[in-house]
């Protein structure tokens, strides 16, 4: 068997849409095939997913693509995947990366993600520290999009929806807490135990708070990206607000270091409201002709960013979903023990 260096892991659940288009861009590369394993761990499938992955292994040309492997993930979930990986890969892999099913790569984009490791981890070594994970660039999924698909990347590209984190629009290397698609030293990994498996969304940030505390750097690069689909109609766009602000909830009752003024904004925009309008409704159009600016700037901007002149009415509906789904998640985050409904 070849020794690989690297292996993508992609969790995988009902992806019959996307995962055709994901592996073309994962085996057409610049990078050395054979230092390349590509691991899907599929969660249970049952739209047929299974059987598009068997065909395309077994009509794929071995010699000139990495090697793909199809394996059954039991407990269905993320961090159960990754961590099945870091446990069974073979012993020759050094770093894993975080992929997702509904997600391309450029044709350079591991060639790209090697140099930028070796740069990264070369100038932290020299301050006597080690390099962790290396995050890229998250962008818009390439092709057509439908119109709700559109409005919702108008609602991410905007500061008061995508915020700082794996959406974030950074033009440089940098130091970060939060990378997103990365690339893990998998010796790193080992030492903290990879992924909690208490969370089903935001194992990432559980993650990335345990390897700072083990004194591991975190960084990421805009010298590559992956294109990301995200929810592609407004109730999937509702369901993942809710379960993010839940588990987003359930991050920052164990790291309240965490916490940033900015994702409270809306719930405390919604009390303030609620306030007013019990004890001084003379004066709770204030904060709603202010939400109300914010909304029609935002539109109005969308117009230019999706070049769509429904982006002016459809972006705004995408943020009132994100902020009232993600603050109903914060608060059953608090109050809710059991799992919030899946949305995936």
């Amino acid at each position: 068997m070849s020794s690989f260096k690297i292996a993508t892991v992609i969790p995988c659940l009902n992806e019959k849409e996307y995962i055709l288009n994901c592996l073309d861009s994962l085996i057409d590369q610049t990078f050395d095939n054979s230092k390349h394993l590509i691991w899907i761990l599929d969660g249970g499938s049952t739209d047929g997913t299974i059987e598009i992955i068997e065909n395309y292994i077994q009509n794929l040309e071995q010699n000139q693509s990495p090697r793909i492997e199809l394996h059954h993930n039991e407990k269905k979930f993320v961090p159960h995947a990754r961590n099945y990986a870091l446990k069974e890969l073979p012993d020759s892999i050094e770093f894993i990366v975080e992929m997702i099913a509904h997600c391309t790569v450029p044709n350079d984009h591991y060639e790209k993600r090697e140099e930028a490791w070796n740069r990264c981890n070369s100038v932290l070594e020299k301050k006597g520290k080690r390099l962790a994970a290396l995050g890229v660039r998250v962008l818009p999924a390439e092709g057509n999009m439908t119109v709700q698909e559109g409005w919702i990347e108008s609602c991410l590209s905007s500061r008061f929806g995508g915020g700082s984190g794996q959406f974030a629009n950074f033009s440089k290397e940098e130091k970060t807490k939060v990378p997103a698609f990365v690339t893990h030293d998998r010796s790193a990994l080992q030492a903290v135990d990879g992924w909690s498996e208490r969370f089903e969304t935001s194992q990432d940030s559980d993650l990335s708070m345990r390897l700072l505390s083990n004194n591991f750097e975190l960084m990421r690069t805009p010298s590559t990206h992956v294109n990301m689909r995200k929810r592609n109609n407004l109730a999937n766009w509702w369901k993942m607000s809710v379960r993010y602000g839940f588990w987003r909830t359930k991050i920052l009752m164990q790291y309240p270091s965490r916490a940033s003024l900015r994702e409270f904004l809306p719930l405390f925009g919604i009390l303030i409201t609620i306030f007013l309008a019990i004890w001084f409704k003379s004066f709770v159009s204030i904060p709603l002709i202010a939400y109300g600016i914010v909304l029609t700037l935002v539109g109005i901007n969308s117009v230019f960013y999706s070049k769509k002149i429904s982006s002016i009415f459809g972006t705004p509906l995408c943020m009132i979903i994100l902020h009232t789904g993600f603050s109903l998640g914060l608060i059953q985050g608090l109050i809710k023990k059991g799992k919030v409904a899946k949305d995936r």
